[in-house]
């Protein structure tokens, strides 16, 4: 017989890591009830191949880390659980455009530790020397032989990776479908701003970006999204200034407005389509049958990060296969890591918001770093929102 009161039966240990296996309970309450931490401390020491494995898992990293992402973009359940395990706070600022975000990097002190840029602008964050080139041996949760390179490419400039992938999405319109009476649901840009002019006036809403806002309305014309020919912008222009009285409002932050029955459409990423149509049926999510964007966003870490330590642990617990599909899960974004796809649902993975019939897809383009710093389309987004 043992008098040792620090005893797990096998039963109570099978139980525990069959909670921790699910979700249930954090790795710091596994380790703790089963005494492992203090174990895994001692051979960690003496055996390097046994300390935990992710920079997630390491100790002194701080007391915090300042994230800059969209809205609905991540699963707070996972910063809790990165906190617990850590000790780290995480901290959101959430923006509405790639423009915001770059100029509150090249005004600098941002405070950022991570922040998630879009595919084409990653050239310019390197050409400005805003953003960090990546130490890979810190972020063990990225394979890169598991992601899809047509969303991971990107990241890379000059062969230097700044930007492991984070998810990828189109941008397409949500409309509730409740409020069409006698009209045919609409399947084009063209009828989403005939429609904006007309039966939906003082109820669509429009990014507060100008890729998306203004590529959309020069695929109402049959342009590029990506176009920045002058003539091809003033057709651009005329339309959002004839089309400006009729909106309910300018915001990338529609899902409030939209839920509560305020707006009835509104230019919609995928994830925030899959989220109101999940909730709200009614609320359907199109692509325009003329195109328009395909996408990809990346985890990357700015110049001058306060809390670097803490930056890679994020990005490396947020890599994590496990914590990824519950990201996906939560916000509705396709992932481009097969390891994170080998741990969702079918309803998933075939699901025609998430997976577009691929005749919808080869219509998209991905967005043209030069539609970044083109000062005609600054200048026409500014005039817009202006008038």
């Amino acid at each position: 017989m043992s008098d040792r009161n620090d005893y797990i039966s096998r039963e109570k240990f099978m139980a525990e890591l069959w909670r921790y296996k699910k979700g249930s309970v954090t790795r710091r309450h596994f380790l703790g009830v089963t005494g492992l931490g203090a174990a895994s401390a001692v051979l960690g020491a003496a055996v390097p191949a046994l300390r935990p494995r992710g920079a997630w898992a390491q100790g002194n990293i701080g007391d915090r880390v300042v994230l800059a992402t969209w809205p609905n973009y991540h699963d707070p359940a996972n910063f809790d659980a990165f906190t617990e395990a850590t000790g780290a706070a995480v901290q959101v600022n959430v923006f509405g455009s790639n423009e915001e975000m770059l100029a509150k990097l090249q005004a600098g002190g941002s405070g950022w530790d991570v922040f998630v840029p879009t595919n084409y602008t990653m050239t310019t964050y390197v050409s400005e020397d805003l953003i960090e080139p990546l130490d890979l041996a810190k972020i063990p949760n990225y394979d890169p032989m598991s992601f899809d390179q047509r969303f991971a490419g990107p990241g890379t400039v000059d062969g230097k990776i700044y930007g492991v992938p984070k998810n990828w999405g189109t941008t397409g319109f949500a409309v509730n479908t409740s409020q069409l009476g006698a009209l045919p649901k609409p399947s084009t840009w063209k009828e989403f701003w005939d429609i904006t002019k007309a039966e939906f006036s003082g109820r669509t809403m429009v990014h507060d970006y100008q890729l998306t806002t203004i590529g959309n309305a020069l695929k109402y014309f049959g342009y590029s999204f990506n176009s920045i020919d002058p003539n091809e912008l003033a057709d651009a222009e005329k339309l959002l200034i004839e089309v400006k009285p009729h909106l309910f409002a300018i915001t990338s932050d529609y899902q409030p407005s939209m839920r509560s029955g305020d707006a009835w459409m509104t230019i919609c990423w995928t994830g925030d389509g899959k989220q109101m149509n999940r909730d709200m049926p009614e609320i359907e999510y199109i692509l325009g049958k003329e195109g328009g964007e395909l996408w990809s966003d990346f985890y990357a870490i700015p110049k001058g990060a306060p809390h670097l330590d803490a930056a890679y642990a994020l990005i490396d617990f947020l890599l994590t296969p496990e914590v990824n599909a519950k990201e996906s899960l939560f916000h509705g974004y396709p992932v481009a890591d097969s390891r994170v796809n080998a741990l969702l649902p079918a309803e998933v993975l075939n699901d025609p918001i998430l997976y577009p019939a691929q005749e919808l897809l080869d219509a998209l383009e991905f967005g043209a770093a030069v539609t970044l710093t083109d000062p005609n389309r600054a200048e026409l987004m500014a005039r817009f929102k202006s008038a």
